[in-house]
């Protein structure tokens, strides 16, 4: 396996997973719209909803994760390997070197956002500056400058909003029923109604479920994306991993970090909550870091 390969194979199912996920949007807001009588309208609002949630997201999103995280400045005196280390990969990347910001917790995690290049941030925590050597901080910066290079952030933003969109259109749809509100029975009571009606219900309870494994699922690709591009800007492999294993070693729990942002870290910032059960790496933000090692020593 190269990594150019690894590069190729997790783009082309990223956009699978996306594709789908679109799909699943509009085949939501058709079914639960014509189960209530209103038609198309449905898939009006969904639209609409999520326009005004993607401008959102788009312009002030990396600012209310940082707010979200505690975030502060980084300074070169005091974060001086953090500072040169984004300077330099992010010269020899092509990008412009994104904004520094840290988070002071002595748990080791990091996280890049902002909708492009030029608008991006690199946040790192206390803990992840002062335990890593410098070669394994270029791993962790470079995975972090590949999510933007690669434009992660920005669709890991318009998955965010497309999940959101999905609860919006369930919570709509149970409410409309719970008041009796709608148009299906006044209209026309046949079998094709009850059968919309029916799945609508279902899709209404599992529709957000679905739609937010869709959106880990894409997550974790991600992860693998970046691991493989980050491995590539620095030619070395082996600090990336081995800055993996020693975030692996750290159990300790990130306390700025929330279900809304807990998938934007390098890793995952609820360490020793996951849970025990056979199907708990489809609710995984990332995917195992055993794995993560092994492809890049593959590499």
């Amino acid at each position: 396996m190269t990594i150019a390969s690894e590069i190729r194979s997790n783009v082309t199912k990223t956009y699978v997973f996306m594709t789908l996920f679109v799909v699943f949007v509009i085949f939501a807001g058709y079914v639960m719209g014509n189960a209530l009588g209103y038609g198309n309208s449905w898939m009006f609002i969904a639209v609409a909803f999520s326009v005004i949630s993607s401008l959102v997201s788009y312009y002030w999103g990396a600012d209310m994760v940082l707010a979200m995280s505690h975030a502060r400045p980084a300074d070169r005196q005091r974060d001086f390997d953090f500072f040169t280390v984004a300077e330099n990969l992010a010269i020899a990347g092509g990008i412009p070197k994104p904004k520094l910001y840290v988070i002071d917790d002595t748990a080791m995690n990091a996280f890049a956002t902002g909708r492009d290049p030029e608008h991006a941030v690199v946040c790192a925590t206390s803990g992840i500056l002062s335990r890593l050597d410098r070669r394994e901080l270029e791993g962790v910066i470079a995975h972090e400058l590949s999510h933007i290079k690669n434009f992660d952030t920005r669709l890991m933003a318009v998955v965010a909003v497309l999940v959101g969109t999905i609860a919006f259109l369930a919570d709509m749809f149970m409410r409309t029923l719970w008041w009796g509100g709608g148009r299906r029975s006044r209209d026309n009571d046949n079998n094709l109604g009850g059968i919309l009606m029916i799945v609508g219900i279902i899709l209404a309870i599992l529709s957000p479920i679905i739609a937010t494994l869709i959106q880990l699922a894409v997550s974790r690709k991600r992860e693998y994306l970046a691991d493989a591009s980050g491995a590539l800007l620095t030619r070395y492999p082996e600090g990336l991993a081995r800055a993996l294993q020693k975030l692996s070693n750290d159990k300790e729990v990130l306390e700025a970090a929330t279900n809304a942002t807990a998938h934007l870290f390098i890793v995952n910032p609820f360490k020793g909550k996951n849970f025990g059960a056979w199907f708990s790496g489809l609710f995984d933000t990332h995917p195992p870091i055993a794995e993560r090692i092994k492809l890049l020593r593959a590499m």
